[in-house]
C-alpha cells in the first residue's frame, strides 16, 4: 500500500504519550486561515521555492514534481511529497523501537489529515500494531463516519483538533462547518477511545471567552477526553508560504502571559488536565 508523506519526524515528545515517531501525511479537507503547514494542504507533490537561497545556477530549471534524484545545491528548491509504502513507514519507524519500549511512545499519525488517504493510515496503523506500537493519530475529525470507526480499532490514542465551536465561524476560518466533526467526536466517546482535545487559539479569530467556555463543556460532557492542549498560534509557518507562492494571514502571536491566562481560565471550568501544547 502506497501514500504520499511530506514528513517523518523522529523523537518527538509532544504527539502523544513518550517518545515518538510522526509521520505527517500530505493532503487536507480544510483550510484554516491560520494554518503553519501549508505544504500539507495538497494531495499533490509540490515544488517549494525559497527565492533567498537561490544562486541563479539554473540547473533546476527542468525540475518537476516527478523528478525523483533532483538535489539544489543550495536547497533553493525542493518538492514536497513523496511517495512511500506503508512497509517503508515501518521499517523507519521501527528503528527507534527500543526508545518507544523504554518511553511508552511509538507512532503518530499527522498531516494533513491522515484521514485523507485513509486506506494508507489504515495499513499503517494495522502494521504498526502488528509490531506491538502504541499507536495515536491527529485529526480534524472531518471524515466519514465508517473512516474513523475502522481506524478507531487500531488507535490507542486520539489527537482530536478542536478549532472553532460555532459551526458558521468554523466554516468562515476553515472551510468547513463542525457538525460532522462534534458527530466523530461523540462517536470516539462512544467508542471509549482516549482523546486528547487539541484546541490552537488564534488571536482575533476563535480567541473569545465563550469559545473556551464551549471547549469546557464539551470536555467536561465526553468521558473520553482524557486532556485539554492549547496551542498558540506561530508564525512558523511564513516561510512556507512564501515558497510555495502564496499569501498567509497576518496574525499577531501571543505572550506567554496571555496564553497562560487562557489555559488558568479553561483549567478553572473542568477538572481535565489542561496545558499548553
Amino acid at each position: 500500500m502506497n501514500g504520499l508523506l511530506f514528513n517523518i519526524q523522529k523523537f518527538c515528545v509532544n504527539d502523544g504519550p513518550g517518545i515518538r515517531t510522526t509521520v505527517f501525511l500530505k493532503g487536507c479537507p480544510l483550510r484554516c486561515l491560520w494554518c503553519h503547514n501549508p505544504e500539507s494542504q495538497a494531495k499533490e507533490k509540490e515544488i517549494m521555492f525559497y527565492a533567498d537561497k537561490c544562486s541563479g545556477c539554473g540547473r533546476c530549471r527542468s525540475l518537476t514534481v516527478d523528478t525523483d534524484d533532483f538535489v539544489c545545491f543550495n536547497d533553493a528548491k525542493e518538492i514536497c511529497g513523496k511517495t512511500v509504502s506503508s512497509d517503508y513507514v515501518i521499517a523507519e519507524v521501527m528503528k527507534d523501537y527500543e526508545f518507544y519500549k523504554n518511553s511508552g511512545g511509538g507512532i503518530t499519525l499527522s498531516g494533513g489529515e491522515p484521514l485523507l488517504q485513509f486506506e494508507f493510515a489504515l495499513d499503517i496503523l494495522k502494521k504498526s500494531k502488528e509490531h506491538g506500537l502504541h499507536t495515536a493519530i491527529e485529526t480534524c475529525g472531518f471524515a466519514e463516519k465508517d473512516k474513523v470507526k475502522k481506524v478507531a480499532e487500531f488507535t490507542d490514542l486520539f489527537l482530536f483538533d478542536f478549532k472553532e465551536s460555532d459551526p458558521e465561524l468554523h466554516k468562515t476560518y476553515t472551510g468547513v462547518d463542525n457538525i460532522l466533526i462534534q458527530k466523530n467526536l461523540s462517536l470516539l466517546n462512544e467508542l471509549k477511545k482516549d482523546i486528547i482535545l487539541r484546541c490552537p487559539v488564534i488571536p482575533g479569530y476563535n480567541d473569545r471567552k465563550d469559545n473556551y467556555d464551549k471547549i469546557c463543556e464539551l470536555a467536561n460532557s465526553l468521558v473520553s477526553i482524557i486532556g485539554i492542549e492549547i496551542e498558540p498560534f506561530h508564525s512558523f509557518g511564513e516561510t512556507k508560504y512564501n515558497a510555495l507562492g502564496r499569501q498567509n494571514a497576518e496574525i499577531l502571536m501571543q505572550t506567554d502571559e496571555q496564553i497562560n491566562e487562557i489555559i488558568d481560565y479553561i483549567a478553572s471550568k473542568t477538572n481535565i488536565s489542561v496545558k499548553k501544547a
